[in-house]
């Protein structure tokens, strides 16, 4: 879409309600967008351009945890985390805690421990998801991301060592 078509879809959007979001905005549309829409704001890492409301969401019950394997896994996990955010949900981010440094996730084991819900980003083979279900004891939403290099195929790799986990509660 354009930026003007995104501007026009907002506007409609933001007279029905009370957070209205694009994804996968670039830093130069949302300049433009933020051009007609001044109360529009820019999540540059998330490539989230959003307008929120005046008064704060109420936090909505549960703890939601984001987790990436790497850092080149950030781009995706953010777009999760600040989607959950400017729903209401308060979240905890845990970055670059792969299966390459094992020792950073054990670590946090607490984190896992409190959550309800685990969101876990992950490229390269993808193997962080499974690890992170063998621990936890709440839902585990995996996201294959594209990036890593070698034999990832795009993303490929990941999407498939995800699909053949053999922990529960993997979605």
């Amino acid at each position: 879409k354009t930026a003007m078509q995104i501007v026009e879809i907002m506007k409609v959007m933001e007279a029905r309600h009370p957070v209205v979001m694009a994804t996968r905005v670039s830093a130069e549309k949302s300049a433009e967008i933020q051009a007609a829409l001044p109360q529009a704001t820019y999540f540059e890492m998330a490539r989230i351009c959003a307008i929120q409301p005046s008064v704060p969401l109420a936090i909505r019950p549960g703890k939601l945890s984001i987790l990436t394997a790497g850092t080149a896994d950030l781009p995706v996990a953010e777009e999760a985390a600040v989607t959950a955010e400017l729903c209401g949900f308060q979240v905890t981010r845990l970055w670059d805690v792969g299966v390459a440094g094992i020792h950073r996730l054990l670590s946090n084991r607490h984190v896992i421990d409190q959550s309800d819900v685990l969101i876990v980003a992950a490229g390269m083979e993808g193997a962080l998801p499974s690890v992170v279900a063998g621990l936890a004891d709440c839902p585990v939403v995996t996201v294959p991301t594209s990036v890593g290099y070698g034999a990832s195929f795009n993303g490929l790799a990941p999407l498939l060592t995800m699909l053949n986990s053999c922990a529960t509660g993997i979605g």
